[in-house]
């Protein structure tokens, strides 16, 4: 009989931090961040004890769901994640979690976030909840991703679903405010996503992903993302149109999708890869401060 060197066995923490890279942490905080805004403006007012309750445990089981599709997508996309530096890091691409492990997690993670949601929240929560996940780990994941250039467009559904969640976990209904939101998110996402591509083209490439700097070239890359960021400018303006905020959110959105606009003008005009990411990075500050105008908004007299 051999003993196993210790030194050989990893550590217990190690383990669970490489669990826990596999769910995308930081893709989860502004996932569920989003969610809890829309269960915010779904409650007029101040919520009550049992409303704040509710929303502990929609916040839970998206959590838990939304990290379940995240290590499963970690799983598909092993081989392609191992050959670009930006997911060369993860334990699934470095050989360091099993596929039977790390799906074992994922199944784990959704059926637990499910059974949260179905007797804790609403069936309706749960269910939508379920279809964003099988649209973004199935949909987007296995067939788009390969396939389209669209990929961002068409997936950004999946991402583009925690506000009607959040407003579904608290009403039991989607309402059009929520889908207003919805827009948002979904207008948001291929602009949020080009200008990452655009400057790690060569990792895509080699990749074999067909994302749209690859197929269609930088210049008509920048293009697309100037137009969908005017387009955005208008969406951002649909809350305050439709009466869901006042003119706190008015004056932030404005300030933040002029900002966007002048960051695509820019990178359209005059492309280099650092104003490609400050572009990347200022569209996350976009989307975090949009949604905290509306969560201040909601609470002004």
């Amino acid at each position: 009989m051999s003993t196993a060197n210790p030194s050989t066995i990893p550590a217990p923490l190690s383990v669970w931090r490489q669990f826990h890279a596999l769910t995308k942490p930081r893709v989860i905080q502004l996932i569920v961040f989003c969610a809890l805004i829309g269960m915010v403006l779904a409650v007029p007012g101040v919520p009550n004890w049992a409303q704040v309750q509710l929303a502990a445990w929609a916040s839970l089981g998206i959590w838990l769901v939304a990290g379940a599709a995240a290590a499963f997508n970690c799983v598909v996309e092993q081989q392609i994640d191992a050959k670009m530096r930006r997911t060369a890091w993860r334990p699934t691409a470095k050989g360091e979690l099993g596929n039977l492990q790390t799906l074992s997690f994922s199944a784990g993670l959704c059926a637990l976030g499910s059974a949260i949601l179905y007797f804790l929240v609403n069936p309706l929560t749960m269910w939508l909840t379920f279809a964003t996940f099988v649209g973004y780990a199935v949909v987007y994941t296995v067939i788009l991703k390969p396939l389209t250039p669209q990929n961002i467009v068409i997936g950004g559904a999946s991402g583009a679903m925690p506000p009607v969640l959040g407003w579904a976990a608290m009403t039991g209904v989607v309402a059009p405010e929520a889908l207003i939101l919805f827009l948002i998110i979904f207008l948001w996402t291929p602009p949020h996503f080009w200008a990452l591509a655009l400057y790690r083209v060569e990792d895509y490439r080699k990749s074999g992903l067909p994302m749209l700097p690859v197929t269609h070239g930088s210049e008509f890359t920048r293009l697309q993302i100037l137009l969908y960021t005017f387009v955005l400018f208008a969406a951002c303006l649909m809350p305050f149109i439709m009466r869901m905020s006042g003119w706190f959110y008015l004056a932030v959105a404005v300030l933040l999708s002029i900002g966007f606009c002048g960051y695509a003008i820019a990178l359209w005009r005059h492309y280099s890869d650092a104003l490609a990411r400050k572009t990347f990075r200022f569209s996350l500050i976009h989307l975090s401060l949009l949604f905290a105008a509306l969560l201040i908004d909601h609470y002004l007299p």
